[in-house]
């Protein structure tokens, strides 16, 4: 897994919607994420991003996308939810080649996604991490900015600081702009590890349920 099936319905299914989103005037955010569901270890992600990668810019070029007018936003490479824990040094080492070995130099921008994290570990910690290590190991031999589009792993701790009430709101904005500029610092490589407050895995019984 994915199938070849997935894989070529998927590719062309991203690559109309960003043929239609640019033949309308709009930038596509071309989003061909690998889930992390399984046991399997980080050399397999990296094995199957590097496939599907190719294949969505196969497709991409097959409908004449204007790659300077579009986003591309991957997951990261990484272990699977249960397989053996892999470092940041490695997931960034494995991601940035999985990525220059795919990925055109006319891309202007890389936006990870933060992808799902075991029950044990801090998804938005890790997250900035992983991102502050590309950029730090990686700086100056890439093409493209490395950036982030994260979900839970930007408002994770926001979301639970604040649970819905206004006498939260200040704290919990306060939480959301300090986790926005330590992802900021990792774009340039430069986040130091537990510098910003987040909700650890000790938490997790206080996220709320369903989609944030």
């Amino acid at each position: 897994m994915p199938t070849e099936l997935a894989i070529a319905d998927t590719v062309h299914t991203l690559a109309r919607y960003a043929s239609i989103s640019q033949s309308e005037g709009l930038v596509p955010i071309v989003e061909p994420e690998i889930v992390p569901n399984g046991d399997h270890d980080i050399y397999y992600c990296a094995q199957m991003t590097e496939k599907v990668l190719a294949a969505q810019f196969k497709a991409l070029a097959d409908h004449h996308i204007y790659l300077e007018g579009a986003v591309l936003k991957p997951n990261m490479v990484k272990n699977g939810l249960g397989g053996p824990k892999a470092s940041a040094e490695t997931i960034a080492a494995l991601t940035c080649q999985t990525l220059l070995r795919t990925v055109p130099p006319a891309m202007p921008g890389i936006f990870f996604l933060s992808g799902e994290s075991a029950r044990n570990e801090d998804n938005e910690e890790e997250a900035t991490i992983n991102l502050s290590t590309m950029n730090s190991l990686f700086a100056g031999k890439l093409p493209w900015h490395l950036s982030f589009s994260y979900g839970k792993a930007l408002q994770r701790t926001c979301i639970v600081t604040w649970l819905g009430k206004a006498e939260n709101k200040d704290a919990a904005q306060k939480a959301l702009k300090a986790r926005a500029k330590a992802n900021s610092d990792a774009c340039f490589g430069k986040y130091k590890a537990g510098s910003c407050r987040s909700l650890g895995p000790d938490d997790a019984s206080s996220v709320p349920a369903g989609p944030y």
